[in-house]
């Protein structure tokens, strides 16, 4: 590269940083003044992120190509994850957010990860230490948003990782489960309390739970109080898939609450994208249906169409995905590469930022695409059940959780699809 293109390209990194520092209300005419979601809200993006951090880096390194990459990323809002501390740290630091997006007419994009027993001890382990301890966490979360607007996702894998989920011995009783889902919903009410402020509860994605059961979860932990639930956080199935996903799980949850008699508290029946009643299942291909095989989920939406048919426009829940990772779908190991679980989820090797954060997504039902998983932090020290502690897909140990990883943001700023460009 020559002089003259290094210092063009230099001063691209600069000037993007002073333009992202320096979020103005020029930029923030285009916020509703209505009190709820809508596409023409626009959320907020911290000057001091991570990846603006990781771009002065890089630049400083003379990692000129990126730093430019790192620039980009640092422009699109990113969510931010509240996971720990007492409630007086979370009422300030929930306080301090709220008010520096409000300060530029921005809608912030906040994360509740801090119930009781969460990841099932794994790689994300932690969360309050009580029931009672998280209620109080929430309370203070609530009062730290006030009277300000933004959008919370709560609680990403309560509803589709279980304390009864997490082993034959972790909840024999269900007492433990039975807390959980109180606990989620008492989140859920009481944030929603907040009178600007949008609440999504997590619901796993297109490859975990079936339809009908996490429609029932999602109604016994109270979304109905809520406005939708959130899908794909943290993971990386594509935004199409999930869309359909999502709109199942609202029509089942339809079907079960306000469908026919014989449906209500049914939720069990509805088809989803392991298995459909309307399809012939006689084993010819295409007729039994898979999850990994879109092309036989029109025996999905064959059931929907027949047992559902088209419900009042404002009867169906809302929802939004994660495209924080997710450009080039998921990540499928090389066939007899492991012989345990590869944890296609946990730090997905050559995957790309997705679709651009916007609340003008123009598929019904999907209120925003979300960078909710922050681009660039890792996902644990995934082993890939290799019985070592080296990730064999990388050839190092991988960070901790929640750690930010320079080798993983310049991956997925690299393989974005569509390719990353300016926030403008």
């Amino acid at each position: 590269m020559n002089p003259r293109s290094l210092r063009r390209r230099a001063a691209v990194v600069v000037a993007a940083l002073t333009a992202g520092a320096a979020l103005t209300a020029t930029q923030a005419q285009a916020t509703p003044t209505r009190d709820v979601l809508t596409p023409a809200t626009k959320f907020y993006v911290d000057p001091h992120s991570k990846a603006a951090k990781q771009a002065l880096a890089d630049f400083g390194n003379g990692d000129i190509d990126n730093a430019v990459n790192m620039a980009k990323l640092a422009g699109w809002p990113q969510a931010e994850w509240f996971t720990e501390g007492t409630p007086d740290e979370v009422r300030g630091k929930v306080g301090e957010l709220v008010h520096r997006a409000r300060a530029v007419g921005r809608t912030p994009v906040l994360v509740a990860y801090n119930v009781p027993g969460r990841d099932c001890t794994q790689y994300s382990s932690g969360g309050a230490a009580s029931s009672a301890a998280y209620r109080q966490w929430i309370d203070a979360f609530a009062a730290g948003i006030g009277t300000s607007k933004a959008v919370v996702v709560v609680e990403p894998d309560g509803t589709a990782l279980l304390p009864k989920d997490c082993g034959p011995t972790t909840d024999p009783t269900g007492e433990l489960t039975a807390a959980r889902i109180a606990d989620l919903a008492y989140a859920v009410k009481t944030l929603k309390a907040k009178p600007r402020t949008v609440v999504y509860l997590d619901a796993g994605n297109v490859q975990w739970r079936p339809v009908g059961e996490m429609a029932q979860r999602l109604l016994d932990a109270g979304v109905r109080d809520s406005d939708g639930f959130a899908l794909n956080v943290s993971n990386t199935h594509p935004t199409d898939h999930n869309a359909r996903y999502g709109t199942w799980i609202a029509k089942c949850m339809w079907y079960a609450t306000e469908g026919p008699e014989e449906a209500r508290g049914h939720a069990e029946r509805c088809a989803g994208q392991y298995y459909s009643a309307a399809a012939p299942n006689d084993g010819t291909p295409g007729n039994a249906v898979s999850s990994t095989d879109p092309t036989t989920w029109r025996w999905t939406d064959a059931w929907y169409d027949q047992n559902v048919g088209t419900p009042p426009a404002d009867g169906l829940g809302h929802f939004v995905i994660d495209t924080s990772r997710n450009g080039l779908g998921a990540w499928t190991p090389e066939p007899g590469k492991y012989t345990g679980d590869p944890e296609v989820w946990c730090n997905a090797p050559g995957r790309g930022l997705g679709p651009r954060p916007t609340a003008d997504t123009g598929v019904p039902l999907v209120d925003a695409y979300l960078w909710i998983k922050i681009p660039g932090e890792s996902d644990g020290s995934c082993t890939r059940n290799t019985g070592g502690t080296i990730d064999p897909e990388y050839g190092v140990v991988d960070p901790p959780a929640g750690t930010w990883w320079p080798d993983q943001a310049h991956a997925l700023a690299r393989n974005a699809a569509p390719r990353l460009t300016f926030n403008r």
